[in-house]
């Protein structure tokens, strides 16, 4: 009898050699502590650039005060699905919670944005249906394209007049798909735009503001609340919870139709356990934290506009973004690991991102700001970025 362990091992090396020889291959490295401006990182101290937690709140001590009170009050673990016994108080308050501050009727806990994505695309669409998805949304918009079993398509991005808006059949459901604000590029899709097309086609849209929800609008509302929009031009909005807030997981709000639905439907929610409450309660902590302390939206406003003035000024190849995400770019996936590599020696963490996350010739270091960095962090990131990209011309 052939061992089966050695001809699975003989298929998968020459995938994974292949992936070392065009420095596409990933490493896991080790993080010791909590988040925050500065890390420990594979043994080293790190000026921490490569976080999402926007707001610095990932280390807050209320979030951790909530959770050691929830440990005491709920455990450790939820113990079931949702629909089973894995729904407590503290989820039921987070969701009410969070409906109120996005200002729709219900909103639901998903474990993570991924299965949120996915549950929504499965429990609305099916055979016959439509998807519509910007070019650069993110993996989990795009395999919850290919997961719902509707047609689907792709639009250039950002184009809100692209011919394949004109493939929409009327009699059809079709979802529009967008991320709010793009998660490599760090530009936001034009939303009203958007909306104005899906009103016109009779589509529905969809905005994943992982990374606009907490950070942007006048309350940290997100993407919307940036371009005042409202349940009635994006009737389904789905964010995470563990970069501004911090914390882990995510939600969709909407209509209370739409969630009742998701409940009844949608299998990435009810067939898997529920997040621990004590997740829950650092998550309605952080929501606190991000309704009483807009200074940490205004500190990180102003801290991109200092590291964009002076990446102007020393003509870095950084891409047009006015938030938190700030992608240097490099085109060849070595030279970007090669310079985050000379900043780390120096001090300061800034990981490459390479293909497949960014489309061939694209690989750039995704410098993320946060509220807990300060002024003489993006100084001394700008002034490491000068050394270090002069040597690797």
């Amino acid at each position: 009898m052939s061992n089966a362990a050695q001809r699975l091992d003989a298929l998968l090396k020459p995938d994974l050699e292949a992936l070392k020889a065009r420095s596409l291959f990933r490493l896991r490295q080790l993080v010791d502590g909590p988040q925050g401006a500065e890390i420990q990182f594979d043994g080293r101290r790190c000026l921490n650039f490569s976080s999402n937690d926007y707001l610095g709140l990932a280390g807050h001590p209320a979030l951790r005060a909530a959770v050691r009170q929830a440990l005491d009050m709920y455990g450790t673990g939820s113990g079931a699905s949702h629909l089973i016994t894995g729904h407590t108080r503290a989820h039921a308050e987070f969701e009410a919670e969070l409906a109120e501050f996005v200002q729709r009727p219900r909103a639901l806990l998903f474990s993570t944005g991924y299965m949120a994505n996915l549950g929504v695309a499965g429990a609305l669409l099916g055979r016959g249906d439509r998807m519509l998805a910007d070019r650069l949304c993110h993996a989990s918009l795009l395999d919850a394209c290919r997961y719902s079993g509707a047609r689907f398509s792709r639009y250039p991005h950002a184009q809100a007049d692209a011919p394949q808006w004109r493939r929409i059949q009327s009699g059809a459901n079709t979802l529009v798909v967008t991320d709010g604000v793009f998660s490599m590029d760090g530009d936001m899709a034009p939303l009203p735009a958007l909306a104005r097309a899906c009103e016109t086609a009779g589509a529905f849209l969809m905005v994943d503001d992982a990374h606009g929800f907490g950070v942007l609008g006048a309350h940290g509302r997100g993407s919307l609340e940036h371009f005042g929009l409202d349940m009635r031009q994006v009737p389904i909005l789905m964010a995470t919870l563990g970069k501004a807030l911090g914390g882990f997981g995510a939600f969709v709000a909407g209509s209370e139709a739409l969630v009742e639905t998701l409940i009844q439907r949608a299998r990435t929610y009810i067939y898997t356990t529920a997040t621990p409450a004590c997740v829950a309660e650092a998550g309605r902590a952080a929501l606190r934290l991000v309704q009483a302390e807009d200074w940490r939206r205004t500190h990180l406003k102003q801290l991109i506009q200092r590291f964009r003035l002076g990446a102007a000024q020393l003509k870095l190849p950084v891409l047009e973004s006015s938030t938190a995400i700030q992608p240097l770019l490099l085109g060849d996936a070595e030279r970007a690991l090669s310079v985050s590599e000379s900043l780390r020696e120096r001090g300061l963490l800034a990981l490459a991102i390479r293909p497949p996350t960014v489309p061939a010739g694209s690989a750039r270091l995704r410098i993320t700001l946060t509220a807990a960095h300060s002024g003489q962090h993006v100084d001394r990131l700008l002034e490491a970025l000068t050394e270090v990209m002069s040597n690797a011309n």
